[in-house]
């Protein structure tokens, strides 16, 4: 008579399990993360292009993108956190588009700040070799990460 209880596995079978997930990283094969993007809206062309990247597959950057694709139809700001905490609460990485428009975006702050607060991991990414000029506050405050666009296959 067993218990009905949970399955586990026998530890040399979780062993067996763990090497096998260490040599596929070591043949640096992709591990496709779950993202949400953060931006400000003046900036959708290129996070849009951020967003192709991702799907070719000459691309070494892979993610399963949570972000918010189209504004809300509702001017209910209650209902609009509502629903992008429901995509933050889904993904492991929060990826923050820096641009020029960023340090103005009060919807950037919240989102970074709802990530942080359920554990997400944030990095910042801009395009180009350099960041912008104006890096916001809350993000040199917690000390995000901050990446070239072309290395945030890196940093996922």
């Amino acid at each position: 008579m067993g218990g009905g209880g949970g399955y586990s596995l026998p530890p040399r079978d979780l062993k067996s399990l763990e090497e096998k997930a260490k040599e596929k990283l070591k043949e640096g094969e992709k591990i496709k993360r779950n993202v949400f993007i953060s931006f400000a809206y003046e900036d959708i062309n290129e996070v849009n292009l951020l967003r192709a990247q991702s799907k070719n597959e000459k691309s070494d950057l892979e993610f399963s993108d949570y972000s918010v694709k189209e504004p809300f139809d509702s001017k209910n700001a209650d209902y609009i956190r509502r629903k992008i905490k429901e995509k933050i609460e889904k993904v492991s990485v929060t990826v923050v588009y820096l641009s020029n428009n960023t340090v103005n975006s009060k919807w950037v702050k919240w989102e970074v700040e709802q990530s942080l607060k359920m554990g997400k991991t944030v990095i910042a990414v801009h395009k180009g070799d350099s960041p912008p000029s104006a890096i916001p506050d809350y993000i040199k405050n917690n000390k995000i990460k901050i990446v070239k666009w072309k290395e945030l296959s890196n940093s996922l």
